[in-house]
């Protein structure tokens, strides 16, 4: 780590005060700078945490009308919404790629929210946490429900800081490309944002007490009453939704307790090389999260001031390239939060164990490819559930990235639309193939055609391990 000054803290506070950043968001850039420049390298260590046995179970929540009505009506349902999918070659707010018959992930999480409504009588606010890139079209496409605006803003922005050089720790500069000085402060930005936008007391002052956040890339988060109804009835300011790991979570991040007793979030950047192997056993680290997190807005912002809005989530040092398509330009650090490591501040936080359905996040075309297939459909609740007709476990896609991994190449692919995953147990694919119409896969199936050029499926084909 360089010798530092507070040179570089100054040119930060300095370049984001110019851009227009609320002091809250300043101070909050602030107190991950000085860590860094202490030093810090924001890992958890094995030696620091244990392992959580056993979480309640969502089916073993108790109901009860009365609060489940009061409840109802005071809560919220934040989607973060500030990617890009860059990763999959989009250059829009991912929110608005066609997931599901025709449908984009904005379209059915309207569905998901007007339906709720209709069946509970409740309010039922939907607000999305935007970054600049995606706010505009993201309105755009809200604006087409003319039902769907209630007593509060549709959105706020999240917030932004300067990537910081690896070498002098000083603000980066790029002339070629100035967006690429800056980057988001992690997801955990979402609470500093709720503040720095004013919708924090907006909520507050309409007589909100519930969030429920969750990303909007995961359609399998809909805002479920058990949970609210024990969190209300128990008063639990933060509850975070947990999965039990398999084989394919061994990379994600777990939930775990710290020395005394609270529950910790340990994300892959914060393990050190020799915790790696303890990191990716899933018979001691049991859980992870899924990102579908229940807060008590009214501690959320009595927790904000007494921290005069630092919440002090764990830093996530993140190195990158300034510009991420250019591996030769400066080294960076990018300080980061996770919004899901909130369980380890508030006083009382609960965690729950919720079923694979919750978690249904696509973050590749590999798992694009299984949602739009017949694998999943759309229940008369408008949630994206596997299908009845599938009596398998979980369906692995697995696609050559080289043909597949950017959205335009995936698409031309598969022109006449996803061959038939319901009946699939695992679908490879290797080379440049392209599917016909109604292709058919069954149990595991493995494409090798690397090195042969494009190939073509036949319409009608049936493919068999």
């Amino acid at each position: 780590m360089p010798r530092v000054s507070d040179e570089g803290l100054r040119a930060g506070e300095t370049k984001m005060r110019e851009a227009g950043l609320a002091e809250e968001a300043i101070a909050s850039f602030r107190h991950y700078y000085g860590q860094l420049a202490a030093g810090e390298e924001g890992v958890v260590r094995e030696s620091e945490i244990e392992p959580v046995e056993e979480l309640p179970a969502i089916g073993d929540l108790e109901t009860d009308d009365a609060v489940r009505r009061e409840a109802l009506d005071t809560a919220v349902i934040l989607k973060l919404n500030g990617g890009l999918g860059t990763s999959m070659g989009l250059e829009k707010a991912k929110s608005l790629l066609e997931v599901k018959d025709g449908e984009t992930f904005l379209d059915v999480i309207v569905q998901q929210t007007l339906e709720l409504r209709r069946r509970e009588s409740a309010r039922l606010p939907l607000v999305l946490m935007n970054s600049p890139h995606t706010r505009d079209d993201s309105l755009a496409a809200l604006a087409r429900y003319e039902d769907l605006p209630v007593d509060v803003a549709p959105d706020f922005l999240q917030n932004r800081i300067p990537k910081i050089r690896a070498d002098d720790l000083q603000p980066a500069s790029w002339p070629a490309d100035p967006s690429l000085e800056w980057c988001p402060p992690g997801h955990g930005d979402v609470y500093c944002a709720l503040a720095t936008s004013g919708m924090l007391d907006e909520l507050l002052d309409r007589g909100y007490a519930y969030l429920f956040i969750s990303n909007s890339d995961n359609l399998g988060a809909v805002l479920e009453p058990r949970i609210l109804v024990w969190m209300a009835a128990e008063q639990i300011p933060f509850v975070s939704e947990q999965c039990r790991r398999t084989e394919a979570d061994r990379k994600g991040g777990h939930l775990a307790r710290s020395g005394d007793g609270r529950l910790v979030l340990r994300e892959t950047a914060q393990t050190s090389d020799e915790d790696k192997d303890a990191f990716e056993d899933i018979e001691r680290h049991r859980f992870f999260n899924t990102n579908n997190l229940w807060v008590d807005i009214a501690v959320l912002k009595e927790l904000l001031e007494r921290r005069e809005g630092v919440l002090g989530l764990p830093m996530i040092r993140n190195s990158k390239t300034v510009d991420p398509a250019d591996s030769s330009s400066p080294a960076v650090y990018q300080l980061e939060t996770a919004m899901g490591a909130a369980v380890g501040l508030f006083e009382g936080s609960r965690a729950v164990l919720v079923p694979r359905s919750r978690f249904t996040p696509v973050k590749t075309t590999d798992d694009l490819l299984g949602l739009r297939s017949d694998a999943y459909v759309i229940d008369e609740h408008r949630r994206v559930v596997v299908s009845p007709e599938r009596t398998r476990g979980p369906l692995l896609v697995d696609l050559d990235p080289d043909s597949y991994k950017l959205l335009p190449d995936f698409e031309e692919r598969f022109p006449q639309g996803p061959p038939s995953l319901v009946e699939c147990d695992r679908f490879t694919v290797r080379g440049d193939v392209e599917f016909g119409r109604d292709v058919v896969a069954r149990g595991r199936v493995e494409i090798d055609r690397a090195g042969e050029g494009r190939t073509h499926i036949e319409d009608g084909a049936v493919l068999e391990g």
